[in-house]
């Protein structure tokens, strides 16, 4: 604001009840912003109100300001006649944002995932070197950012420097991270062949070095498919614990199908071994009492690929 405009200011306010009356002295003022306005200290501040005094204290603390302080500020503004108020003094405060762990180890993770450090299902469980309490730092629309980060898989350690609102010294952290990804394990005890739905797994994270080296499978590995063997209550799922579900089992009924052309010729059978659709199985000839090779089509039905003179019965 030029002199000019400032000493009309000036005058408007010193002309007390026939123009603008002097502004009142708050007792308690609280601001945001790092500089003290006219408008935060006076009620009453008019067309000063947006003119700065001095700085605030820093965020999140209070400092007194006595009057003739406020007086000073005032007048190198061109303005003498202010309401005290009846005081001696005036309290500032500054509001202040709050920067814990829970908010920097957000921006890591948000940067691991950006870098597909970190997948889907994954989580990073952090350990600061040294803990982060309460960081008092200005009130904006981003209170902390990092600016870097490194991490080294190998071990999990980690340094990030972040920068604070309102604190010019970066701030570094270092410590260790720890990924986990949620993996599937039964919620209760099934026997062998019991074909997964998704009410049987549950998912619990676990570290993923461990379930890289156990083979974990994912959900939509295990859902339709039959456990290998008996199964306990929170056991965890591997791709090697399933297998594609029997469509004949052993000693099942089947009908054996020989196809040439239109023709068409079955005979009953039973199965020595059970097999999934579109897998070759061994199956009784109960009319010729022979084992035969044949290749489950549909549950309960094989066919068989072989000349019909090596079937005895067909």
């Amino acid at each position: 604001m030029n002199t000019l405009r400032l000493l009309t200011l000036a005058l408007a306010f010193s002309v007390s009840g026939t123009v603008i009356a002097a502004p009142v002295l708050r007792a308690d003022v609280t601001v945001s912003a790092p500089v003290v306005t006219v408008g935060d200290m006076f009620e009453e501040a008019g067309l000063l109100a947006e003119q700065p005094l001095f700085r605030s204290p820093l965020p999140g603390t209070t400092g007194n300001v006595d009057l003739n302080a406020v007086r000073s500020a005032m007048a190198r503004i061109g303005v003498t006649d202010i309401n005290v108020n009846g005081l001696s003094q005036v309290r500032v405060s500054r509001d202040a944002a709050v920067i814990d762990h829970d908010l920097l180890a957000s921006l890591i993770a948000d940067d691991m995932r950006h870098r597909g450090i970190l997948g889907n299902g994954m989580t990073a469980n952090m350990l600061f070197s040294v803990p982060v309490e309460g960081i008092k730092v200005a009130i904006s629309d981003t209170p902390a950012r990092l600016e870097s980060l490194r991490y080294l898989p190998g071990n999990g350690t980690f340094s990030a420097r972040f920068l604070l609102s309102g604190i010019e010294r970066p701030f570094d952290v270092t410590g260790t991270i720890e990924l986990s990804i949620d993996a599937p394990h039964l919620v209760s005890g099934l026997p062998a062949g019991t074909v997964l739905r998704p009410d049987h797994i549950v998912m619990r994270p676990m570290p993923v070095l461990q379930a890289d080296a156990q083979g974990v499978a994912s959900l939509d590995q295990l859902v339709g498919m039959a456990l290998n063997r008996q199964s306990r209550d929170g056991m965890l799922l591997r791709a090697s614990d399933v297998s594609t579900p029997l469509a004949v089992a052993k000693n099942d009924p089947v009908t054996i199908y020989f196809r040439q052309g239109p023709m068409t010729l079955t005979v009953k059978g039973q199965a020595v071994t059970g097999a999934a659709t579109g897998a070759p199985l061994q199956v009784l000839n109960l009319v010729s009492r022979r084992v035969i090779s044949a290749t489950v089509v549909a549950p309960g039905a094989v066919e068989v690929t072989s000349a019909p003179m090596t079937l005895a019965g067909l």
